[in-house]
């Protein structure tokens, strides 16, 4: 089997920090192609935003990547396996999350998207696009309160919780969902990506010095937030 790559950011990449390429960068890294890497971005989420589509390809000119899209509103690819196999980048945006995947599994990407992850493509996302690679997370897809999506692809084991630091609702609505028994989940702020490397997690990396990372779970009737170590991409 191809070494597997999945690189969750909380918040963060070209749509937030567009002057800050540090976490789009790292995904580059693990591509198996170095030179001009193909890189597709999936705006399911967004509705196939076209500004969202437009700023992806502003970001990854083709000094950088080969980029292209995905859509699904006006679907142009008619064999999804072999298009997404052919990518060394899957970039998924932000979004609904529960919108998305109920797409993607109509259309058949979910299977297609874990053919080319087993064979060494890398998965990445925000936000969106940071949740869908866990059974779980927490989700605003319903609208407000956050609620459990409760229907992630199962990639990674357990939940995913983006914008940790970045929303004022994201924490107490993840520590009251542990309470009652959410699975363990990854919190993010933003600016801080988990990187998998398999199903295990290798490291969290960071655009922004102070953003954290936290596994959160639920030990014994009591809800433990343990923060976890991140390396800033920005050195010193």
């Amino acid at each position: 089997m191809a070494e597997r790559h999945i690189v969750a950011m909380g918040g963060g990449g070209f749509s937030m920090e567009p002057r800050n390429p540090r976490l789009d960068d790292f995904v580059l890294r693990l591509a198996r192609r170095k030179r001009r890497p193909r890189v597709c971005f999936v705006g399911t989420a967004s509705g196939d935003s076209d500004l969202y589509i437009r700023r992806f390809h502003e970001a990854f000119p083709p000094s950088r990547a080969a980029a292209t899209h995905l859509t699904f509103f006006e679907r142009t690819v008619r064999d999804l396996k072999s298009f997404v196999m052919e990518q060394d980048v899957i970039y998924v945006g932000g979004g609904s999350s529960a919108n998305m995947i109920a797409v993607w599994r109509l259309h058949g990407l979910d299977k297609a998207l874990r053919a080319a992850w087993n064979a060494g493509v890398v998965m990445a996302g925000i936000s969106a696009g940071a949740i869908c690679w866990f059974e779980d997370g927490l989700t605003d897809s319903f609208g407000m309160p956050y609620r459990a999506l409760d229907d992630g692809l199962g990639f990674v084991r357990g939940a995913c919780c983006p914008h940790y630091d970045g929303e004022k609702e994201r924490r107490p609505s993840l520590l009251r969902l542990i309470k009652r028994g959410f699975p363990s989940t990854l919190a993010l702020d933003d600016g801080a990506a988990a990187h998998f490397a398999g199903t295990r997690l290798k490291e969290v990396v960071s655009s922004r010095s102070k953003a954290r990372a936290f596994r959160i779970e639920l030990r014994k009737g009591a809800v433990v937030e343990k923060a976890l170590p991140v390396r800033y991409l920005g050195g010193r």
